[in-house]
């Protein structure tokens, strides 16, 4: 996982580059408020990298999203569900998974059902 100030989001495949490309799981989301809340608590070593997700949206509450689309700029993302913390996350930071169990705080993943570029700075939006 690198960080990027911009990628392309590829219909029905995933994240340009990426090796998992046409899965179930095609991208991840994760909210900044969590992870500054986690940094709160766990220290500074928490960092949004560590949750190996792909795209972090501030402002929208991922809790309870699933079945509902997901707008990043010109791209929309099918929520599919909740993604659930490995135990990568407790070699990374101890404690960290059952920080990230609670409340859909380690996120949710989609399928890309409108590709396009997304960047640092995109207002990222819940269709209702």
């Amino acid at each position: 996982m690198d960080p990027a100030d911009q990628v392309t989001l590829i219909k029905d495949r995933g994240i340009e580059g990426c090796s998992n490309q046409g899965g179930w799981r095609q991208v991840t989301v994760i909210e900044k408020e969590v992870f500054d809340s986690l940094a709160d608590s766990l220290g500074p070593q928490v960092e949004p990298i560590t949750r190996r997700a792909n795209v972090m949206t501030s402002g929208i509450r991922l809790e309870g999203t699933g079945g509902k689309v997901l707008r990043l700029g010109d791209c929309r993302i099918q929520l599919r569900g909740e993604t659930h913390p490995c135990e990568r996350m407790d070699e990374a930071v101890e404690g960290l998974r059952a920080a990230l169990k609670p409340d859909c705080r380690g996120g949710m993943f989609g399928k890309i059902i409108e590709g396009g570029i997304v960047s640092i700075g995109d207002v990222a939006t819940l269709e209702v």
